[in-house]
């Protein structure tokens, strides 16, 4: 049995350079299950770098990442083929995108989109697949006459709402997050935020959700974490962090947000 102590996402000095320009550099971290680290800053300050080489969509300059896989077994995700890894990403692992678009096949159907993750983890009866999609597309408050219709036909704010869809119905352990209500209007991403919490807390999901928004930061995440010029300038849960800042970055954050 695992240790319950055992984080299943771990990070330790992990670094990324382009050229000589930082992407991100010493990076340490630990997830648990159930829990949701927002890493937030403002446009070049090493969020996205840091959730591509999470994610293993990138190799690190230097340092690893490690996750703790269905067997209780944790691995280096740089020593996983690329089978292993693609396998972890349609099944263990979730991508909800800043753009929809970007996680759905546009030419294949709301229920079809759904659908194609449930084949990717076993599932091959016709009637059970339809019927898992529709009860999700129920769950995301896309009304279930809509499983024939394309993502064409959708507006930006069910759009997101399908691939939340798609990402959450195998229940996949961990979830990463890019600027998840990114593009949207306020009130739609009211909306889809209400939605998220909803479905993180009932799923138990461990996330990391990158954003420049600190309301999302608040709303979503248990803990924070702050990055400037490629590195973590600050780190604590979030309500903590977000109440009473210590770094004069972090505290110009928050007073922004205040201000606005």
């Amino acid at each position: 049995m695992t240790p319950i102590h055992q984080p299943l996402l771990s990070a330790r000095t992990l670094t990324h350079l382009y050229g000589h320009r930082v992407g991100c550099i010493d990076v340490d971290l630990d997830l648990y299950e159930g829990e949701v680290l927002a890493v937030v800053g403002e446009s070049g300050s090493g969020k996205s770098t840091q959730l591509s080489l999470l994610s293993a969509q990138m190799e690190p300059t230097s340092g690893a990442v490690a996750y703790r896989m269905t067997d209780g077994v944790t691995r280096d995700l740089v020593a996983l083929s690329q089978a292993e890894r693609r396998f972890l990403m349609r099944t263990d692992w979730g991508f909800v995108h800043q753009d929809a678009r970007d996680g759905l096949h546009m030419g294949v159907s709301a229920g079809g989109n759904v659908g194609e993750r449930l084949m990717a983890v076993g599932w091959r009866h016709y009637g059970d697949i339809r019927a898992k999609a529709s009860d999700w597309l129920g769950r995301v408050e896309i009304d279930e006459s809509r499983i024939d219709d394309f993502p064409t036909q959708f507006s930006g704010g069910m759009r997101q709402r399908l691939q939340i869809a798609k990402t959450l119905v195998t229940q996949p352990r961990l979830v990463f997050m890019d600027e998840p209500t990114g593009g949207l209007d306020v009130s739609v991403q009211a909306r889809l935020l209400d939605l998220l919490r909803g479905l993180v807390t009932d799923l138990g999901l461990a996330a990391v959700v990158v954003t420049h928004d600190l309301a999302v930061a608040r709303l979503l995440s248990s803990r924070m974490m702050v990055m400037r010029g490629g590195r973590v300038i600050e780190h604590g849960l979030t309500d903590q962090l977000l109440d009473d800042p210590r770094e004069p970055y972090t505290q110009l954050l928050v007073s922004s947000i205040l201000q606005a």
